[in-house]
């Protein structure tokens, strides 16, 4: 796998729309002012914010903008606003020669899982889930998630343990052991939309990551059974679960609560598998979130509850 050059002090970033818009119109303002106090030049893509219908703009004018900052020698890494939908329909516009050619940064989460598989088979570069840089500001941006995008992007040391950004928080093992593989993977829907195309994920001998937010077990249920079925777990390595942020039923309000939770989801496809599973990682749609470069090596070991990214994604 390629990997791209670490960000430094002083690097531009360029900002693009792959997916949905802004919610607001000071939105990325706000957020190029925040990352340019951080040290940073900001350059935001011409079309991030034209709006087409639930879309940033149209398939094109957003994969013009990545292809044309993979391009520009003055950037020096691509990182998305945000997710939403929409990002599927660009893929047959990108320019995956281009990007093998002039690796560089890439960042983004939820939606953008479908530019990470993308990218990561069809041009082979590292790339990084972690948070959009919409939430950049003083107000939604946390000391985590900053701590940890910063020290992923920023130094060729590898990344280690992905250290829980809250001590009450509990890490739950379905299946115990140890296992290493390259990391690959995403938000879940995403995953399986993947299935059958061209950028659908090899995962034998691979670690897993999954996430998702606002799936109602029963959608979670049905997307799990579409990896099973597909026969994408039957050769995963291990496998990491975020933490599933409001995966719950929709307006569920009865006298007494009984419904089937989403870790009981999960235990039931991935427990009889027989490699290692744990849940409640900070990976996903929650304030407090890590950076993962994926296409490098890692180790879950669900003994010692331990997710470890044991090489850089820079260099």
């Amino acid at each position: 796998m390629l990997k791209p050059k670490k960000l430094s002090k002083g690097d531009t970033i360029g900002i693009v729309a792959p997916a949905s818009p802004s919610d607001k119109p000071s939105e990325l303002p706000r957020a190029k002012h925040f990352i340019e106090e951080m040290g940073f030049r900001v350059v935001i893509g011409p079309h991030v914010d034209l709006r087409k219908g639930f879309v940033a703009a149209s398939e094109e004018e957003r994969a013009a903008d990545i292809n044309a900052m993979f391009a520009d020698p003055s950037i020096d890494a691509v990182c998305c606003s945000r997710g939403g939908y929409g990002s599927a329909q660009i893929i047959r516009h990108l320019d995956f020669d281009s990007i093998r050619r002039n690796p560089k940064i890439f960042t983004g989460f939820s939606d953008i899982t479908s530019l990470h598989l993308a990218i990561n088979k069809l041009a082979g570069l590292v790339t990084f889930h972690g948070p959009g840089v919409s939430r950049f500001n003083p107000e939604d941006l946390t000391e985590y998630t900053k701590k940890q995008f910063l020290k992923a992007l920023s130094s060729d040391e590898p990344l280690g343990e992905i250290p829980l950004h809250d001590s009450k928080k509990w890490l739950h093992t379905i299946t115990e052991g140890v296992a290493e593989g390259e990391l690959i993977g995403g938000n879940l829907t995403l995953l399986c939309a993947s299935i059958g195309t061209a950028y659908q994920p090899d995962v034998e001998g691979k670690v897993l990551l999954i996430e998702d937010v606002d799936a109602e077990p029963w959608i979670v249920d049905n997307s799990m059974s579409h990896l099973r079925n597909a026969g994408i777990l039957d050769t995963v390595a291990a496998v990491v679960i975020g933490e599933c942020k409001d995966c719950v039923p929709n307006d569920y309000k009865p006298g007494f609560l009984s419904d089937v939770h989403v870790e009981e989801v999960f235990e039931y496809y991935l427990k009889p598998l027989g490699v290692p599973v744990m849940y409640g990682l900070p990976l996903g749609h929650t304030d407090d979130m890590a950076t993962l470069p994926l296409g490098v090596k890692v180790r879950l070991d669900t003994i010692r509850k331990q997710f470890i990214v044991l090489e850089s994604g820079v260099v």
